[in-house]
């Protein structure tokens, strides 16, 4: 049971009669509408903060406070891109997406990013059910040669920034500045055109 008890800002607070805690009336947040906004309006705590006219902690609490369920894999063909991006130097994040639908398959986070946990992530996509067409990496040593069927390819992202790392973003010798024209068409092109150029 409650009952009114004066008022905080212009807004009504309550005070229980049993427990004899106060709160505040008004709007309630409602937490699985705030999780939707944040993950698929990709909202930052701050623009909910401003938006629901309360803290950014209490954002957090309220994001924190949702039991996500991480909905079972569909049978189907992927073509896995997979790739870790780090935050500082001792947190990142290994993610594998399917390239077809753009969902994300399997992610982990971790320290540093080894072969075993690439193909800790691989088997489990594997037995998840997921047939394994082909797999786009970011080339690291050992990389490809787990799952030796499956064909793979190297992420013409990195490729680019190898060729980048060598060249110099501005190459002062002609061949120099060839090669980066020709490294910087690879995400623009196909095969044929890629050969003929």
């Amino acid at each position: 049971m409650t009952k009114k008890n004066g008022k905080v800002k212009g807004i009504q607070l309550y005070k229980c009669t049993s427990c004899g805690k106060q709160f505040l009336g008004g709007e309630r947040l409602d937490s699985h509408l705030l999780w939707q906004e944040y993950t698929e309006g990709k909202q930052t705590y701050q623009q909910l903060s401003e938006q629901y006219g309360c803290s950014i902690k209490t954002i957090q609490r309220r994001l924190d406070k949702v039991n996500v369920k991480t909905p079972a894999l569909e049978k189907a063909a992927v073509v896995v891109l997979m790739d870790t991006t780090y935050f500082g130097r001792a947190f990142g994040v290994m993610l594998f997406k399917d390239a077809y639908s753009g969902k994300n398959l399997y992610k982990q986070y971790v320290k540093n990013e080894t072969n075993s946990l690439y193909g800790a992530g691989l088997l489990f996509l594997k037995e998840s059910g997921l047939d394994i067409k082909a797999i786009v990496c970011d080339g690291r040593k050992g990389l490809l040669a787990l799952m030796p069927t499956v064909p793979k390819q190297m992420c013409q992202f990195h490729q680019v920034a190898i060729v980048t790392r060598y060249l110099t973003r501005k190459p002062k010798v002609q061949a120099a500045k060839e090669l980066r024209e020709h490294a910087l068409l690879l995400s623009k092109t196909d095969k044929e055109s890629f050969e003929g150029a």
